[in-house]
């Protein structure tokens, strides 16, 4: 809450400043507040103010040429789309929805970005009038540059990545919530049928149980989604050390042998060895063939068509490909560990169960905490490991979606792309994803050793 306090408070400085700076400023600061860039060329800063004056250019040729049309049709995306006419049986190509969603929301961060332009040239003739009136001299531009390659590179070298991040990331992300909260599916497809607003019914039809809703499904794929997320992640890093203790055991012969065989299983690409292993398990696979020849079972174990085992049997192939992974980042850290401390536990008496309990399980959770919290976070949204085993089957009557039993909510989010085409509800399933991940991480973190009691182990 106080975080919240001090942006608002922060925005309420900024705009009482932006007042005072209006007030007690000269015409040409004035001017400024609608031609950019004009106090300083009149000051004979030619540089900053033809760069002020450029961006506004360019800014209201955007926005006359492209940027308006756009924003114009953005509060209903669009009020006829492309058909046929019926006398000439031409095509006439009319307004697409996706594009004017696209495009208007390109028009407003423009605009946002253009509005901390503005706020930078407010406060650029606010900088020059001070310095003129203590008597001081403004940067030169010659100034600005070395400082962009001195104190200020960092700001230069993080341009291009910020930029990029805001285009690649900010605004696909920005889009995908526009989308859930419209009615883009298979039956408005632009440019032929356009979508439109459609407020909270998407999520409305998400928590809703019946017929018609998702509600039921939804929830049954988010408690198998955190019960996968919790075994894949703790089941792998609790073997992994107990096999990494055992091989660096003193006595065991081979250390490099052992090693060596666990790392092979994740040296071949997953896309490989879970197709590979998916096919072992199938009802005419190696397994069952194999099984039923020794007579040991009379019909082939349904390792992907029962729900329940299917779970199971995804868990446990998890294990094979997880373990190596835990077993090196545990080996290099209970090397680590002071040898003292085992040391005089031996000689205060320990055993081997209260060793493991009071120095090798807090020292390896104080120090891969973080990666635990990671690992589960990815585990929520472990899209190889479920499409690849049993592409999220097997179905049943009782889901409705697409969705299988074994779907997780990103393979779901997945099928409903992809199968259903339903864009709209696809686009509410990656934000509840986003959610679920968001509330379980920041909750964890504040409850990791290593934030709680962070020079406990220095």
């Amino acid at each position: 809450m106080k975080k919240i306090a001090d942006f608002f408070k922060g925005i309420g400085n900024d705009l009482k400043e932006i007042g005072v700076t209006f007030k007690e400023g000269d015409w040409k600061t004035r001017i400024s507040f609608l031609i950019m860039g004009f106090g300083p060329l009149l000051r004979k800063y030619f540089v900053r103010g033809i760069a002020f004056l450029a961006i506004e250019v360019l800014y209201i040729y955007y926005m006359v040429v492209s940027g308006s049309k756009f924003l114009a049709k953005f509060n209903t995306l669009g009020t006829e789309g492309t058909h046929m006419d019926p006398k000439t049986f031409l095509t006439v190509y009319g307004d697409n929805s996706f594009l004017i969603l696209l495009y208007g929301l390109m028009a407003i961060l423009i605009t946002l970005l253009f509005i901390v332009v503005w706020r930078m040239n407010i406060r650029e003739n606010r900088k020059e009038e001070l310095a003129a009136k203590e008597g001081k001299a403004v940067p030169t531009v010659k100034q600005d540059l070395y400082s962009l390659l001195d104190e200020k590179f960092h700001a230069t070298l993080l341009t291009l990545p910020t930029t990029g991040i805001a285009t690649f990331m900010i605004l696909p992300i920005i889009f995908m919530i526009c989308v859930a909260f419209t009615n883009y599916d298979y039956n408005h497809q632009a440019p032929a049928k356009l979508f439109t607003w459609v407020g909270l019914e998407n999520f409305k039809n998400l928590f809703s149980f019946g017929s018609a809703g998702f509600g039921g499904t939804f929830f049954r794929v988010l408690g198998w989604t955190l019960v996968w997320a919790f075994f894949a992640t703790f089941l792998n890093y609790f073997l992994g050390m107990g096999v990494a203790i055992l091989i660096n055991k003193k006595g065991v012969k081979f250390k490099k042998l052992w090693r060596t065989i666990l790392v092979m299983s994740i040296a071949i690409p997953q896309f490989v060895s879970l197709l590979y292993v998916s096919k072992l398990f199938a009802n005419d696979g190696l397994i069952n063939s194999y099984l039923m020849k020794w007579g040991w079972i009379d019909s082939a174990i349904p390792f992907w068509t029962d729900p329940m085992l299917a779970r199971v049997t995804i868990i446990i192939i998890n294990c094979w490909i997880g373990i190596p992974y835990l077993m090196l980042i545990s080996t290099g850290i209970l090397m680590n560990i002071p040898e003292d401390l085992y040391e005089s536990a031996r000689i205060d008496g320990a055993n081997a169960w209260q060793m493991f309990r009071k120095i090798t399980l807090p020292y390896m959770l104080f120090v891969t905490g973080p990666y635990l919290l990671t690992q589960f976070t990815g585990n929520l949204n472990n899209f190889n490991v479920i499409f690849l085993l049993s592409g999220g089957g097997p179905q049943s009557m009782s889901l409705s979606g697409s969705a299988g039993s074994t779907d997780l909510l990103i393979t779901w989010l997945y099928k409903m792309t992809v199968n259903d085409t339903n864009y709209s509800m696809a686009a509410v399933i990656g934000i509840m994803v986003f959610v679920v991940t968001a509330v379980i991480s920041l909750i964890v973190y504040g409850m990791l050793p290593s934030v709680k009691d962070e020079e406990g182990f220095q």
